[in-house]
């Protein structure tokens, strides 16, 4: 919700995503959820400086291939991490059909969101057959009461500082590759601009907010933010309703929330999964008109968000194939021209 003011991407939804909470496991395990409320803190404060530091203009000159790479690796991770709800052939039925209902609204074009249609008649269906098929109930009790505003319950020291450092910058980079490239994806969703380095100061005030009220850091969260897209979201209201919606869901409407089955929200991601890859980028070359290295740094990108399920790691890996193809590209431009003068020489004597 505070994004939606402070934020630089309207339309964007930010919230704690799951490589975040890869990125600050380790911590909590080893020190507590105390030093987790620190980290989400500092990890803000240096979002603020990256800001400062310009690094949403450097990460907008990543290459083409590199962000077409972390979108395909994120939509199979969205997939993939959907495979574990199939538990029996009721689950399968109801994603099946719950993914052919939103592929059929957004063909009608109707104004209703798509996934609100598919999760109400998935969820009708499974009260009234009575279907045994897991619900959201069933994967932990929500939440009754609002947060409260609190500082960390821990000694402000060097020392807790020092511990929390590392995790906290990686928390800020992760945070910030993501929301940038997200940010850049709906961009062209949407066919219009925005601020990058608005979205990452407003990063860095989120996540300060979310600390002092006890939240894990937060970042863009690319399959929430397409189906803010796809459902007709463009401007800050619609990122402040995602959120305000979520309150509500979670603090008011517990009872009804616990009841969904489990399959409307996996048919509603598949759905995410299948329209956010880029299937142009996998069709054959002269189709696509792309040169080969682009299609080398996509696919370098993509295998290592896959493999290490860390999306910033597939980016680092992407750029470092792009800079190593172009540097090699260049030596061969110069040793090119390097044999042209030569013969040229050759030629005049």
């Amino acid at each position: 919700m505070v994004i939606a003011i402070v934020g630089g991407r309207p339309a964007m939804v930010s919230a704690a995503a799951g490589s975040m909470a890869l990125v600050a496991a380790p911590l909590v395990r080893e020190h507590g959820f105390q030093y987790l409320i620190l980290a989400t803190i500092v990890a803000g404060l240096l979002q603020i400086v990256l800001a400062r530091a310009g690094i949403a203009t450097l990460l907008s000159k990543l290459p083409k291939g590199v962000t077409i790479g972390f979108v395909n690796g994120l939509a199979i991770l969205i997939f993939a991490a959907q495979l574990r709800h199939i538990v029996s052939p009721a689950v399968l039925w109801l994603i099946l059909g719950g993914t052919a209902i939103l592929f059929g609204v957004r063909a009608l074009k109707l104004r209703v969101p798509p996934s609100l249609i598919s999760t109400a008649v998935l969820t009708v269906a499974a009260v009234v057959l009575s279907l045994d098929v897991p619900t959201v109930g069933d994967e932990g009790t929500l939440p009754t009461g609002l947060p409260g505003f609190a500082a960390p319950d821990l000694a402000l020291t060097a020392h807790a500082l020092w511990i929390v450092l590392p995790t906290a910058l990686s928390l800020a980079a992760v945070g910030l590759v993501e929301s940038l490239l997200t940010a850049g994806l709906i961009d062209r969703l949407t066919e219009s601009p925005s601020s990058k380095r608005r979205e990452a100061y407003g990063q860095g005030v989120a996540n300060v907010v979310t600390g002092f009220f006890g939240g894990q850091a937060g970042c863009a969260m690319i399959g929430q933010s397409l189906l803010n897209v796809q459902s007709g979201g463009r401007g800050r209201l619609s990122t402040l309703a995602a959120g305000a919606w979520l309150l509500a869901l979670v603090v008011l409407l517990h009872p009804l929330m616990e009841i969904l089955p489990m399959a409307a929200l996996v048919a509603t991601m598949i759905g995410v999964a299948l329209t956010t890859f880029d299937w142009q980028s996998i069709m054959p070359r002269p189709l696509r008109d792309w040169p080969l290295a682009e299609t080398a740094v996509m696919l370098a990108t993509t295998v290592v968000v896959v493999a290490t399920s860390n999306l910033a790691f597939g980016v680092a890996a992407g750029a470092i194939v792009a800079l190593l193809l172009s540097r090699r590209a260049l030596r061969r431009r110069i040793l090119a021209a390097a044999v042209a003068t030569g013969r040229r020489s050759e030629n005049r004597s």
